[in-house]
C-alpha cells in the first residue's frame, strides 16, 4: 500500500469519545452507485470495520497524521448523497461536551441503519412497446385503452383501472405489446407552499409574525420566545415564520413534545401550506424514517414535525427551529445521553446561525428569565384570537365544601358540571394521576402491594383487574384476600386516579357520553387521534384526563374544566413543582371557551393560600414568575445558579452508597462549588437496582462540565454492577 494513500479519522456510533483512524484505499472504493472518490471529505458516511463487524461512522477529520500506515484498516463503502455539516458536527461534538456523553453515543443519536442511506429503489412498472396482439380479445382491448397516451404504469394500478385479471397483463407482456421498465420513486413529502393559504391574523398577531419574518430574513441567531395565552393563535404566527424560511428555501423542523399533538396539527399545517409535512415520532415506521432521515440529508424534504429525536436529524440547509410547547418536560431525554431538546435546539440554531422559535402560553422560568434579561426577544400575545375571553378560574375550598364520604367530587363542581350539560356544552374533569387508585391496602393488617423492584407502590388498574408500577412495568393481578394475613375482601383502593373520578362520574351522570384519556388506556397513535377527533367534534359531553389532555389541544365545545386535585405536586421535594403545577393548571382551564369565550375553571383545593394556587385563581402570572423568581434567586437555584445531579445504581445497596462517598472525597476543590450527598434518590430502588445521588451547586457563571469530568477522572473507574449517570442541568429530581 503507497504511503501517499489518504488517512481519516471516523467517528462511531458506540461508546466511545474518541474518533479512529482509517485508510483510504487508493484502489477503487466500494459505493452504492459505482463510483469511486478521489478524495473523502469530512462529514461523509462509511462503513468501516470495527473488531470483528462491520459498522457505519463518520469522517471526522478529512486529513489525518500517522506514523506506520500499514497498521490501520481500510474504509469498506462509502455513501454518497449524504454528507454531515461542519456546524452539524460541532452540533455532535458540543452536547458530548456539555453532557459529558461519549461521542459515539451522540452520533447513535444521529444514524440510523444502512437502508436510510440508499436512494429508494425504483418502482417496477409497464409501458407499451409493441405492436398489437395477432390475438385480440376484450380484455386485452380494455388494457390497451388504459394504456393510451403510452405512459409507465404500475402492474397493480393497470389491473384495477382495466377491470381484468393480472394473467392477461402478463399475456401482453409474453407477446411484447408490454415492456417492463422503471419509475423513480415518488417524493415522500410533497413541497409546501408559503403562501398556499395566507392567513387573516389579528393586529397584535401580524405585529409578532413581522418579528419573526425579520428574524428569518436576517440569516442569523436569535433567540425567540413567542409567548402568548391559550387561544391566542401563537400557532399561526410561527407558521409565517415557517412560510419566511420555505421562500428563502431553508428547510424548517418544528418541535412537538407529544404525537398526541401531531393530529390536529398536521391538519392546521396542511390547510396553511398545502400539504403534509414529514413527521418524526415513535409511531412512524422504520422504514418511513429512514426515508424522511435521507430526505432532509438530500435536502429533498423541508419541513419536518417531530419529538425531540427529531433534533437529531441530519438537515442539509436547516434555516428554522420552533420549539412548540417549550416548557414541556418532554423535551427532556433521561437515558443514554441526557439532553434537553429545548436547550439543544438553542445551541443547534447558535452554532449554525439561524433563529429558533420558543413557543409557549406558560414558558419555563428559564426562558422567561432569559427574556426579561435580554437574551432572547420577548414577542407576545396578551389576547386570545377573535377577542375572546380568558376563563373565569375560581377555587373550590375542599375544606368548607368537602365531597361526600368516599367520592372525590365537590358538590360545587357537581353542580357546576350539570349547568355545563344541560346547556349542551362539554366538561373536563382532569387529575394528573393513571389507574383508579395509587395505594392499595388491608383494612385488616395494613399490608400494603409494594413494586418488588421499586421503592414504589403498586397503583391498582380496575379496569384492567392488575396492579401496576408505573416505574418498571411490573403487574399482578388483584388478589381475592391480603397475601400477608390471608383476610378476604379486606383490600381497600385509597386515593383517586382518573379511572375512580369515571367510576364516580358514570354513577352521577349515567346517560352522558363519557370519555378517559389517560395512557394506560390509549392503545396507540391512531386510537388516540380517534379519541381527541372525538372530543372535538363535541360528541363527548365529560372528558376524565391526566396531562394528556393538557397540551396544546383545541376543543370548541369545551366550556368547563374542573381540576380534581389542584395541590397534587405541590408538597414534593422539588425545584420545580410549583412551577409545573402552575404550567400544567394554567394549560388545562385553558381548553376552556377558547371558541366563545365564558369559559370556567375550578380548582378543588386544600391549600387555597398558596402562592402557586392563588396566583392561578387571580390570573396573576407574571405575579407567579415574579414569585418563583425570587424564590429561585434567594437560593441560587437556576436560572441564576447551575446544577448537575449524579445518579449511582447498583445491584447492591453498600456498593453505590461506597462509591458515593469515595466521589465525595475525590472532589475538586473549588470555592464555587458545593457538592451535596450521597443522599437516597427519592425514589430509591428503580428495577431492582439501588439509587444514590449527589447534587452540585454552581453559580451561572462557573464552567461546570471541564469540573464535571476533571473529578469523573479523579474517581476509581466503576465496577461490577455500579453505573454513574450525569445529568446537566437536571429537570427531575426522582
Amino acid at each position: 500500500m503507497s504511503s501517499t494513500c489518504q488517512i481519516v479519522s471516523v467517528l462511531v456510533p458506540v461508546y466511545v469519545d474518541s474518533s479512529y483512524s482509517y485508510r483510504v484505499p487508493n484502489g477503487p472504493l466500494d459505493t452504492e452507485d459505482g463510483a469511486a472518490p478521489s478524495k473523502l471529505v469530512a462529514g461523509q458516511v462509511v462503513k468501516v470495520p470495527l473488531g470483528p463487524r462491520s459498522v457505519l461512522g463518520v469522517v471526522w477529520d478529512d486529513d489525518v497524521a500517522f506514523t506506520d500506515n500499514n497498521r490501520l484498516k481500510d474504509i469498506e463503502h462509502v455513501y454518497h448523497g449524504t454528507v454531515l455539516s461542519a456546524n452539524f458536527r460541532k452540533f455532535v461534538d458540543w452536547i458530548a461536551q456539555y453532557t459529558l456523553a461519549q461521542r459515539g453515543m451522540v452520533l447513535r443519536m444521529v444514524l440510523r441503519g444502512e437502508e436510510s442511506l440508499l436512494p429508494p429503489k425504483p418502482i417496477k412498472a409497464l409501458r407499451l412497446a409493441g405492436p398489437v396482439p395477432a390475438r385480440m380479445t376484450k380484455a386485452r382491448e380494455q388494457v390497451l385503452s388504459v394504456m393510451e397516451g403510452g405512459l409507465a404504469q404500475v402492474k397493480a394500478d393497470i389491473v384495477e383501472r382495466s377491470g381484468v385479471s393480472a394473467s392477461v397483463v402478463d399475456g401482453l407482456v409474453k407477446a411484447g405489446t408490454l415492456e417492463p421498465c422503471f419509475l423513480p420513486a415518488p417524493a415522500l413529502v410533497a413541497t409546501p407552499q408559503a403562501d398556499f393559504a395566507a392567513p387573516r391574523l389579528s393586529e397584535q398577531q401580524e405585529v409578532a409574525a413581522q418579528q419573526l419574518r425579520q428574524a428569518v430574513a436576517a440569516d442569523c441567531f436569535a433567540g425567540l420566545l413567542l409567548d402568548g395565552v391559550t387561544g391566542s393563535g401563537k400557532t399561526e404566527v410561527y407558521f409565517e415564520g415557517v412560510a419566511e424560511a420555505l421562500r428563502h428555501g431553508k428547510q424548517i423542523l418544528i418541535m412537538v413534545p407529544e404525537i398526541a399533538l401531531t393530529g390536529a396539527f398536521l391538519d392546521r399545517f396542511e390547510a396553511r401550506f398545502g400539504v403534509r409535512p414529514g413527521e418524526w415520532h415513535s409511531g412512524q415506521s422504520q422504514r418511513y424514517k429512514n426515508l424522511i432521515w435521507r430526505g432532509v440529508a438530500t435536502g429533498e424534504i423541508q419541513v419536518v414535525v417531530g419529538a425531540r429525536s427529531s433534533l437529531m436529524l441530519p438537515f442539509r440547509d436547516l434555516g428554522l427551529i420552533v420549539v412548540d410547547e417549550e416548557h414541556d418536560g418532554a423535551y427532556k431525554q433521561e437515558d443514554r445521553v441526557i439532553y434537553n431538546a429545548r436547550d439543544m435546539a438553542v445551541v443547534r440554531g447558535h452554532l449554525s446561525g439561524f433563529p429558533v422559535v420558543l413557543a409557549s402560553a406558560t414558558p419555563s422560568v428559564e426562558s422567561h428569565n432569559n427574556a426579561l434579561q435580554g437574551r432572547y426577544s420577548r414577542i407576545h400575545l396578551p389576547d386570545r384570537f377573535g377577542g375572546q375571553s380568558m376563563p373565569d378560574i375560581a377555587l373550590i375550598d375542599m375544606r368548607a365544601n368537602p365531597p361526600e364520604k368516599g367520592h372525590w367530587l365537590s358538590p360545587v363542581l357537581i353542580e357546576a358540571v350539570n349547568e355545563t350539560l344541560e346547556a349542551g356544552q362539554q366538561s373536563l374533569l382532569f387529575l394528573n394521576r393513571r389507574g383508579y387508585a395509587p395505594l392499595t391496602l388491608c383494612r385488616t393488617c395494613g399490608h400494603r402491594f409494594q413494586c418488588p423492584s421499586c421503592s414504589t407502590w403498586l397503583v391498582e388498574h380496575r379496569f384492567r383487574k392488575q396492579l401496576v408500577c408505573h416505574h418498571c412495568g411490573h403487574c399482578e393481578p388483584v388478589p381475592p384476600a391480603c397475601p400477608a394475613c390471608g383476610q378476604e375482601d379486606s383490600l381497600v383502593a385509597c386515593g383517586p386516579g382518573v379511572e375512580r373520578i369515571a367510576e364516580e362520574a358514570a354513577s352521577l351522570w349515567p346517560d352522558r357520553h363519557i370519555v378517559i384519556l389517560s395512557s394506560d388506556l390509549i392503545h396507540g397513535v391512531q386510537q388516540l387521534r380517534t379519541e381527541l377527533e372525538l372530543i372535538s367534534s363535541g360528541k363527548a359531553d365529560i372528558v376524565i384526563g391526566t396531562q394528556l389532555v393538557a397540551k396544546g389541544h383545541n376543543f370548541p365545545a369545551m366550556m368547563l374544566v374542573g381540576v380534581i386535585d389542584a395541590d397534587l405536586g405541590l408538597a414534593h421535594g422539588d425545584l420545580r413543582a410549583g412551577e409545573k403545577v402552575f404550567q400544567t393548571l394554567a394549560q388545562v382551564t385553558g381548553r376552556a371557551g377558547r371558541h366563545t369565550g365564558q369559559g370556567r375553571g375550578l380548582l378543588q383545593s386544600y391549600a387555597p393560600d398558596h402562592p402557586v394556587i392563588a396566583a392561578l385563581a387571580n390570573g396573576d402570572r407574571e405575579g407567579f414568575y415574579t414569585y418563583e423568581l425570587e424564590q429561585r434567586h434567594r437560593a441560587m437555584m437556576p436560572p441564576f445558579g447551575r446544577l448537575a445531579a449524579i445518579i449511582l445504581s447498583a445491584e447492591d445497596r453498600e456498593a453505590a452508597l461506597s462509591y458515593g462517598r469515595l466521589m465525595v472525597r475525590a472532589v475538586p476543590r473549588e470555592n464555587d462549588v458545593r457538592v451535596l450527598g450521597p443522599a437516597e434518590a427519592p425514589l430509591s430502588v428503580l428495577r431492582g437496582r439501588y439509587r444514590f445521588r449527589l447534587l452540585v451547586a454552581t453559580p451561572r457563571s462557573f464552567s461546570l462540565s471541564p469540573w464535571l469530568r476533571l473529578w469523573l477522572s479523579q474517581c476509581p473507574k466503576p465496577k461490577g454492577s455500579l453505573r454513574v449517570q450525569i445529568d446537566v442541568d437536571p429537570v427531575s429530581f426522582v
